[in-house]
């Protein structure tokens, strides 16, 4: 007897995942390792940024008072008493029309309260001694980057969740961070069902095809940030495919399964998930491609039986999978973004389903328009390698 299955809303079954959430974990790792994966605490800052009064520019340190008067018909001249290059610090405090050469980034030594540029002075030497000139009078903090001007110490720099880029691994470097915590990445088994499939290497054989689901599945998991591990195909037996999940389950956090979740004489696992004791989530969405798409729960595993059709598994795993993988990368913002497009083309065969159409993004003239990326079909395969979006098309009798 055909099991009769109630279609539910997709934001239905997106927020039935949701609440069996994967319990995020952290480790500690080396920042040379740290690119691309999310903090698991804040980042603070350790000191102040400058952490002393130092030059933006190479120039002359001085103290803005002896320039008062100062002008085209009535210099001002400084004896140059020292010399502070980057990384070196003041060894004089300076007297009345005393300056010291200073270099970009270099500590403002005692005594100075402002820097002139090489450019505005003119520098000459007498007896021996170098001194510089000015025509015009030098403002109070002119050209001085202060204590503590970008960051103060304790601030708070970078959320936790953040995925970390270049700019966030030179504040981590800035800040003497050599080791961060992270959110560790779950691991995902992944499964292929059907005695139909071949793997890769394989010639083709009449009646058979060649396992793709397993592979694209693998990169979608490292495109969410996880780590994956292939655990080969199983062919439509139950008890041998009921053992072989039955121990993948005591490795993995998630377990995706591609194929087997329909209702056909082959599709073995509803009785699979029944033979766990799993809690089946949902069997049936209202959604194309991809209805069958299942989810069931076994304590703190998630079992995502996706379609066996190419991009019906696609979407399966985009909507459902990625965005519990998300969180528990300490993402805020586990789910895709969403944004309106104009189509570029119509679709005229109206569908009671919510639709999910792989697409491409263009824009023309300022306005941002969605192509479909091929065949609109869940078994196709060629539409994926060009889609970057999918177009969210509303169930209904209307075209769109």
């Amino acid at each position: 007897m055909v099991e009769i299955r109630k279609p539910i809303f997709v934001e239905t079954a997106v927020s039935a995942v949701m609440e069996h959430q994967l319990k995020a974990v952290s480790e500690v790792i080396s920042i040379h390792a740290c690119d691309n994966r999310r903090l698991s605490e804040p980042i603070y800052a350790t000191n102040a940024i400058p952490s002393f009064d130092k030059s933006p520019y190479d120039g002359f340190a001085i103290k803005s008072s002896d320039t008062n008067g100062a002008s085209k018909n009535c210099p001002v001249t400084f004896q140059v008493v020292d010399h502070i290059g980057a990384g070196e610090l003041p060894t004089k405090k300076l007297q009345v029309n005393e300056a010291t050469r200073i270099m970009t980034g270099a500590k403002i030594p005692e005594g100075a309260d402002c820097v002139v540029m090489f450019e505005i002075c003119h520098e000459f030497e007498q007896d021996g001694q170098p001194f510089i000139r000015l025509k015009r009078e030098i403002p109070e903090g002119d050209n001085i980057m202060k204590e503590g001007s970008e960051i103060q110490k304790g601030d708070l720099l970078v959320e936790k969740g953040t995925l970390i880029n270049p700019g966030i691994k030179a504040l981590l470097a800035t800040f003497g961070y050599h080791h961060v915590s992270v959110a560790k990445k779950p691991l995902v088994g992944i499964i292929s069902t059907g005695t139909e499939l071949l793997e890769i290497e394989e010639p083709l054989q009449p009646g058979k095809i060649r396992n793709s689901n397993a592979y694209m599945i693998a990169s979608q998991v490292k495109r969410a940030g996880a780590e994956y591990r292939y655990y080969g195909q199983l062919a439509d037996k139950l008890e041998s495919s009921f053992g072989k999940i039955k121990s993948v389950l005591d490795e993995v956090d998630i377990l995706i399964t591609t194929g087997g979740v329909s209702v056909g004489d082959y599709d073995l696992m509803p009785a699979i998930y029944e033979k766990l004791g799993a809690e089946v989530l949902f069997n049936k969405v209202a959604m194309r491609p991809g209805s069958v798409t299942t989810v069931a729960s076994m304590g703190s595993k998630l079992l995502f039986g996706l379609s066996g059709n190419p991009s019906a598994c696609y979407v399966g795993f985009e909507l459902f999978a990625r965005p519990i993988i998300q969180t528990s990368l300490y993402n805020p913002n586990p789910f895709l973004k969403r944004t309106k497009a104009i189509m570029a083309t119509s679709f005229l065969k109206a569908n009671p389903f919510t639709r999910f159409v792989r697409g491409y993004i263009h824009f023309e003239k300022g306005t941002m328009v969605v192509h479909s990326a091929g065949m609109d079909k869940s078994n196709v395969v060629s539409s994926l390698a060009h889609t970057t979006c999918l177009m969210v098309l509303p169930g209904g009798e209307q075209r769109v």
